[in-house]
């Protein structure tokens, strides 16, 4: 359903074009995360939902895969005005 927007999530992964929020980076040192994790998560993983911000009303999507070590970890990510991948929150299941 959201592969075309999965692809260009892949495709900024690749080309270094993202950013992360400090949430996110404060998330992904309390679940002992890497930024290996978080890529390999959107690279390998698959959009489970997509969600709109009710202030911004920009959607979200929320991408489930494996870590590095193979544990399930979730990705919250948008594309941003400037059309780079915006990390904003990552968890371990």
């Amino acid at each position: 359903m959201f592969e075309q927007t999965l692809r260009r999530f892949r495709e900024k992964i690749r080309t270094l074009q993202y950013v992360m929020t400090v949430h996110a980076e404060e998330e992904m040192g309390n679940d002992g995360l890497t930024i290996f994790d978080i890529e390999q998560c959107i690279l390998t993983g698959k959009i489970v939902e997509r969600q709109r911000d009710v202030k911004t009303f920009e959607w979200k999507y929320l991408v489930r895969g494996q870590s590095v070590l193979g544990e399930w970890v979730v990705v919250a990510a948008k594309l941003s005005a400037t059309d780079k991948l915006v990390i904003i929150t990552v968890y371990e299941e």
